[in-house]
């Protein structure tokens, strides 16, 4: 067999095989761990924050009518002295905030 034959087809193997894998893994959407550094990049740019917390586990989100898979999660901030807390649900497949709510004190 032709040495070049060989060696083309298997550059074009590999070519394809990591053609298909980046098509495959640019579909899984955001991760719970990028979900909270875009809600924290977000809320930085209000102001600094004291803490941060989110679900491991999309859960599902109505909103005006539209179902999301969203993560939950939520940051809390301390301005003059007072604590405010925040819930935020993040798009797991985009990454979108999709609705952010202050919490009652």
């Amino acid at each position: 067999m032709d040495w070049k034959k060989v060696a083309l087809a298997t550059g074009a193997g590999i070519l394809a095989g990591y053609v298909v894998k980046e098509q495959v893994s640019s579909k899984k959407g955001v991760n719970p761990e990028k979900a909270l550094k875009i809600a924290k990049e977000a809320f930085k740019k209000q102001g600094p924050i004291s803490g941060s917390w989110i679900y491991m586990k999309p859960e599902q989100l109505n909103k005006n009518g539209i179902n999301y898979d969203v993560y939950r999660g939520g940051i809390s901030r301390n301005q003059d002295g007072e604590t405010s807390q925040y819930e935020f649900f993040i798009d797991s497949a985009t990454g979108t905030i999709v609705d952010v709510s202050e919490e009652a004190s």
